[in-house]
């Protein structure tokens, strides 16, 4: 891929012009058009249609925005991160995490990393499992927590806890005066579910097949966090893991423990070729504080052993 091309249709957009981005890149108006006109032919697609001398987005133009913004944003960093290189100051520690345990687990431990390492530029991500071969393929973070084992051969992965299945519900429904509930019991509830195809809705739906229920209703979003907040206003009931829902307040909703037991793990996901440096073993270390925090026997359970 041609940075500078890239960096010419981030100037377009930018600045709103052939003529803007000629002028913060230094170059003359038609080398911006063969720069982007080179990109199209790279990428195979179509980023602009041109009316009256001027420049918009296509419908793919608008698309491959949305999938590349955060590049396209890094490119500004490029000229400040070779800066910090050179003076051997450039510190940084990448992190992504699954969206269901990012405020439970991953937010606290990023949190006490940051008072351990003032001086190291941290970012923390969520993105999806569905995102899963982008972001590892693509290196673009140091590591991820989510849900283990994975089977991507680019990657490695370090269980860290495992977390029984619960439902989840709002603190006035009558299933909390259960000390479970059973699978059968959800099959006249309302249940707020994930969009097929997104993990923890295989997972439930392995569950309502085993047990050959069909769900009578549902409300359909791509968020785990979402769920769990429309579930405290009244949607319907969610299946999902005990530590994600520490994160809830407990004074709106609760859980029991669904029937029969279903355990799901989480850990730590890395590219299979680079090992951790020293500040990531240490992110690693405060995850593991962090889930030992969260323990609760026969709920969320530390998973010994495996190397860091």
């Amino acid at each position: 891929m041609n940075i500078r091309a890239l960096q010419a249709f981030n100037a377009v957009l930018t600045e709103g012009s052939v003529s803007g981005a000629a002028r913060v890149m230094n170059l003359s108006q038609p080398a911006v058009s063969r720069l982007i006109a080179l990109l199209e032919a790279e990428l195979r697609l179509t980023l602009f249609k041109r009316e009256r001398q001027r420049l918009f987005l296509t419908e793919e133009g608008a698309a491959f925005v949305r999938e590349a913004r955060r590049i396209l944003a890094g490119l500004r960093d490029i000229p400040r991160i070779a800066d910090e290189i050179r003076a051997h100051r450039f510190k940084r520690l990448r992190v992504v995490t699954m969206p269901r345990a990012a405020l439970s687990v991953v937010a606290p431990a990023v949190a006490r990393f940051t008072q351990v390492y003032p001086d190291v530029e941290v970012s923390l991500d969520m993105r999806s499992h569905r995102d899963l071969e982008t972001w590892i393929n693509g290196r673009e973070y140091d590591l991820g927590f989510g849900n283990v084992p994975i089977t991507h051969r680019s990657a490695v992965d370090m269980p860290l806890v495992r977390s029984v299945l619960e439902v989840l519900m709002p603190r006035d429904h009558p299933f909390t005066d259960r000390e479970v509930v059973r699978m059968e019991d959800l099959a006249k509830e309302p249940l707020v579910q994930q969009f097929p195809g997104m993990l923890l809705r295989r997972q439930t739906d392995a569950l309502f097949d085993a047990h050959d229920i069909r769900v009578g209703r549902d409300v359909l979003t791509g968020s785990s966090l979402l769920a769990q907040h429309l579930v405290a206003g009244g949607a319907g009931l969610t299946i999902i893991d005990r530590l994600s829902v520490l994160s809830m307040n407990p004074t709106v909703v609760t859980s029991r423990p669904l029937h029969p037991t279903r355990w799901v793990n989480f850990g730590v996901i890395r590219h299979r070729d680079e090992d951790p440096d020293p500040m990531a073993r240490d992110m690693i270390q405060l995850l593991r504080d962090r889930v030992a925090e969260c323990a609760v026997p026969g709920s969320i359970e530390v998973i010994d052993g495996g190397a860091s």
